[in-house]
């Protein structure tokens, strides 16, 4: 082994403060694509919610829903 043992521990401390500041810097990249991530799922989910209520809304759907619940509370068992 070259070098003093001072110096081994200081290359040793150097690596280890080096893949720190990796590991720090590599969870903040993260942290924003996760936020990005979830703005989008949430901005899908709140069109698809729209949507969902439009066609629910509808005449043809609201009329086709009624008649359903009729023959259901109308039927015989």
């Amino acid at each position: 082994m070259s070098g003093t043992r001072w110096e081994r521990s200081y290359g040793r401390l150097r690596a280890g403060a080096l893949h720190y500041v990796r590991v720090v810097r590599s969870a903040r990249r993260d942290a924003g694509m996760v936020s990005a991530e979830y703005a989008v799922g949430l901005v899908a989910a709140v069109g698809f919610a729209g949507l969902l209520y439009q066609v629910m809304t509808s005449d043809a759907v609201q009329s086709a829903l009624q008649s359903l619940v009729a023959k259901a509370l109308h039927g015989s068992f």
